[in-house]
C-alpha cells in the first residue's frame, strides 16, 4: 500500500464517521488573533486547532480530520536514525466535546486492523500504553478497560496493556488550559513477540530497542489546568488523536525505517552510488525535503527566526555531502524527485519547483563562499571554533579536522557551552520562538 493510499484511507474512514475533512494548514504558524503562534512552525497536528480545543466553535463542526504538515527541529541531532524526521505528516481526527474515549479507541483499532476500510495490520502485533496515575489524576482504568474489551472482542489473548507515567502518557498545552491522559498504540514491527502477550519488562525493552514502534496516539483532554495545577474536569472533554504518516507507511510497507518508504526512498536512491554513509544520506534527504516544503510555504533563508531554521537545514544538508557542495544540477534533481512524490497530495510543490530550486541554489552558493572564507580565516590564524562557527558557518567537526592537521586541540565541550549560551541569548531575544 502506497503512502498516498494510507493518507486517503484515513481521511475517508473518518469522513464516513461524521468528520469534516480539513486541508493542511501551512507549516508556518498563523498570526491570526486567538491562534497559537508561540512557535515558529506547526509542530503537531493539533496545533492549528488549539483555539477550538480550548472551546471556540469550529465552523466545520465538532468532528474534524486532516493530514497536517508539521516541522520539528527539537530532535535534529537524531535525524539519520530509523524513525526521526524534521518534516513529516500527522494524520489526525478530533472530537470537540463530542465522542470520547470509547469511540476514539475503537476507531483507532478498527482503522489500523480493518482490511476493508483501514490498513489491515495484524491485530496480534499491537500493544498499548495508558496513564499509570499520579497526584494530579488517577490511573486511567477507563481507557484500559475499553482496550481490554476491544482485545477480547477480537479474540486477542495475553497481556498487551501497559501503565506508564506522565512523561509517556500525559498531554498538556502548558500551565493553563486543557490536559489529560493519553493512550499510545505500538506495533511489533520486528515481530519480536510472535503475536503473544508480554510482561511489562519485555515491552519496555522492546520499546528501548525500537522493536515496537509508536504508530498512534489518542489524547483525552478531560481536565483543566490553571497556573500549573489541575482545578477540575472540563465540562466538554475532547479527543485529539494523531498518527505519523511516515511511521505508518514504514509499518505497512514492511521496512524498518522511514527512509525506505515510498515517501523518501526515491530521494535516497539518488545517492545510491555516493560514498558517504547511510546517516549522511538520510540527513540530506530529510533536510532537502523539509527545505522544499518550507520554501513552498513562503520561508526564505535568513539569519533570524524561520529563515534561520531553513538556512540551518540547507547548510546541514550540504555539510553531509561527500564534497561539501550542492550544485544547481543536483538540487534540480532532488527537487524534481520530491515534487514527483507529492504531486497528488501537495501539487503546489510541482507548481513552485523552479522557485524552490532558485532559492536552494542561491543559498548553496552563498554557503560555498562562506565555507571558503572560513577556511581562509582559519589559515590566517583565527582558530577560535566559536567565531569560525557563528561568523563563517564552519561546522565544528570540520573545525576539529582542520585544527588536528595543524596540531591544534579543540575543546569541543567548551565550544558547546559557549554555543549553548549563544542559543539561550538568541531564544530570549526572539521571545523564545526558537
Amino acid at each position: 500500500m502506497k503512502s498516498s493510499e494510507i493518507r486517503s484511507r484515513f481521511l475517508i474512514f473518518f469522513e464516513k464517521r461524521g468528520h469534516a475533512i480539513l486541508p493542511s494548514a501551512s507549516l508556518v504558524t498563523s498570526d491570526e488573533k486567538g491562534v497559537t503562534n508561540s512557535t515558529l512552525f506547526n509542530t503537531a497536528g493539533m496545533q492549528p486547532l488549539v483555539p477550538y480545543l480550548l472551546g471556540k466553535s469550529h465552523p466545520k463542526g465538532k468532528r474534524l480530520a486532516d493530514a497536517q504538515k508539521v516541522l520539528r527541529t527539537v530532535d535534529i541531532d537524531d535525524i539519520g536514525d530509523k524513525t526521526h524526521a524534521t518534516f513529516f505528516e500527522m494524520l489526525g481526527n478530533w472530537s470537540l466535546g463530542d465522542y470520547f474515549k470509547e469511540d476514539a479507541i475503537k476507531w483507532s483499532f478498527e482503522f489500523l486492523t480493518s482490511k476493508e476500510e483501514g490498513l489491515g495490520l495484524d491485530p496480534n502485533r499491537l500493544y498499548v500504553t495508558v496513564f499509570e496515575g499520579d497526584v494530579n489524576s488517577p490511573r486511567d482504568e477507563e481507557a484500559a478497560d475499553i482496550w481490554k474489551g476491544v482485545f477480547k472482542k477480537a479474540e486477542i489473548e495475553g497481556n498487551r496493556i501497559f501503565y506508564l507515567p506522565a512523561k509517556n502518557n500525559w498531554w498538556e498545552a502548558g500551565e493553563n488550559g486543557p490536559c489529560g491522559p493519553d493512550s499510545e498504540i505500538f506495533y511489533d514491527i520486528a515481530n519480536r513477540f510472535g503475536g503473544k502477550g508480554v510482561t511489562h519488562e519485555e515491552y519496555i525493552d522492546a520499546d528501548d530497542k525500537r522493536d515496537v514502534i509508536e504508530i498512534w496516539n489518542d489524547v483525552f483532554m478531560q481536565y483543566e489546568k490553571k497556573d500549573g495545577k489541575i482545578i477540575g474536569k472540563l465540562p466538554k472533554p475532547s479527543v485529539d488523536t494523531g498518527a505519523g504518516l511516515e511511521r505508518l507507511t514504514m509499518t505497512i510497507q514492511g521496512v524498518d525505517n522511514i527512509y525506505d518508504t515510498d515517501l523518501l526512498k526515491p530521494v535516497m536512491d539518488l545517492m545510491a552510488k555516493a560514498q558517504n554513509d547511510t546517516k549522511n544520506k538520510r540527513i540530506i534527504a530529510d533536510h532537502l525535503r523539509s527545505s522544499t516544503f518550507l520554501i513552498v510555504d513562503g520561508v526564505v533563508p535568513s539569519n533570524t527566526d524561520r529563515g534561520y531554521i531553513l538556512r540551518r537545514l540547507i547548510r546541514r544538508a550540504i555539510i553531509n555531502t561527500t564534497d561539501k557542495k550542492l550544485d544547481e544540477k543536483r538540487i534540480g534533481i532532488f527537487v524534481d524527485t520530491i515534487a514527483e512524490v507529492y504531486k497528488d497530495s501537495y501539487p503546489e510543490i510541482l507548481e513552485k519547483k523552479e522557485y524552490v530550486k532558485k532559492v536552494l541554489t542561491e543559498e548553496a552558493s552563498k554557503f560555498g563562499v562562506a565555507l571558503e572564507t572560513g577556511i581562509k580565516e582559519f589559515e590566517k590564524g583565527n582558530t577560535d571554533p566559536f567565531t569560525l562557527f557563528t561568523s563563517y558557518g564552519l561546522p565544528i567537526d570540520m573545525i576539529v579536522e582542520l585544527s588536528k592537521a595543524k596540531g591544534i586541540a579543540v575543546n569541543v565541550k567548551e565550544f558547546e557551552e559557549a554555543f549553548k549560551k549563544h542559543q539561550d541569548l538568541s531564544r530570549s531575544g526572539a521571545e523564545q520562538k526558537f
